[in-house]
């Protein structure tokens, strides 16, 4: 690669596209690819963008992303998609560099990556080092419950909780995906090696950007370890990792919140419980980490410059 790496982000109206943006604008080390703002629907523009660039994000929907992905015939352009269309398909990487040395250097090499889903990352980063450990068993019923910020549904939901006059229903916190079948779980899944599907209950509040996922171990799925021993086997997955910590056992007080890591692009996972029962929560902001900032992140991996550059650690 001559010169600096030109980058070009299909869909950067989108909540994620534009976070994305934010994080690269100011950045001197990278070449960014504009659309003419009329022309950014025209198929064949964007497909010259596409074949123009050394990496292009895709931050559309799933059909989209594909027909994206379609147009690219530049064998030099590597794709960083943001949407679910790739994230279990074969061919791909799934972009969480933390998982394991091998994943990283996967990532690092990777043509396609799918960047993961934000309540799937907090669930991922609690379950994978548990079952890669033989903690939990690939048969292992789990329950999970996560708590996000409105942004986390894109500027239509955004509109609805910002605007005046509101439905009065947005000022408490709302369970939604009560089918059992959101679209996430896929990934959830097949990442962490299970045989069964999380009982996965999503939650959106009024605050607009920040994440809190919680995966409920009681007793027969704690492989007879406590708490605080399992926050020690977390701990040390996860030692040397910049975007990925740990908190003591206790660490943050008798309560949780929601939005404590909002514009970071880190993740805390919180370990908590007794001997017999535990819950393990991941704290982000579903923006960051859970989108936009993993994305970044893995592109700085995938250009081989530092990790976090651009990043709020």
């Amino acid at each position: 690669m001559s010169g600096k790496p030109k980058i070009y982000i299909d869909g950067r109206e989108g909540t994620t596209g534009l976070q994305i943006y934010e994080r690269l604008g100011a950045r001197t080390d990278l070449e960014l690819l504009l659309i003419d703002e009329g022309k950014r629907k025209d198929p064949e523009e964007r497909k010259k963008f596409l074949n123009a660039a050394d990496i292009a994000f895709l931050c559309l929907p799933d059909g989209a992303a594909k027909e994206a992905v379609a147009m690219i015939e530049n064998p030099a352009t590597r794709v960083i998609d943001a949407s679910t269309a790739h994230r279990t398909a074969e061919g791909w990487v799934y972009g969480f560099p933390e998982l394991s040395g091998e994943r990283r250097e996967a990532v690092k090499g990777a043509a396609r990556v799918a960047n993961p889903g934000c309540h799937a990352t907090g669930f991922i980063a609690s379950v994978y080092p548990l079952r890669a450990l033989g903690i939990l068993k690939e048969d292992a019923a789990l329950t999970c419950f996560s708590l996000t910020g409105y942004s986390g549904g894109g500027k239509k939901m955004i509109a609805e909780y910002e605007a005046e006059g509101r439905d009065p229903a947005l000022n408490s916190p709302r369970i939604y995906g009560l089918n059992l079948n959101h679209k996430h779980l896929p990934e959830m899944k097949a990442v962490c090696g299970l045989h069964l599907a999380p009982v996965f209950c999503p939650v959106v509040d009024d605050y607009y950007k920040g994440m809190a996922t919680t995966v409920a171990l009681p007793a027969g799925l704690t492989g007879g370890l406590g708490a605080e021993r399992l926050r020690e086997e977390l701990a040390a997955w996860y030692e040397g990792q910049t975007m990925v910590q740990v908190a003591p056992f206790g660490a943050g007080g008798p309560m949780v919140a929601g939005n404590e890591m909002a514009g970071r692009d880190s993740l805390v996972l919180y370990v908590n419980g007794h001997e017999d029962q535990a819950i393990v929560t991941a704290v982000f902001d579903n923006l960051g980490k859970g989108a936009s900032g993993a994305a970044v992140q893995n592109m700085n991996l995938m250009l081989g410059l530092e990790e976090t550059a651009g990043l709020t650690v």
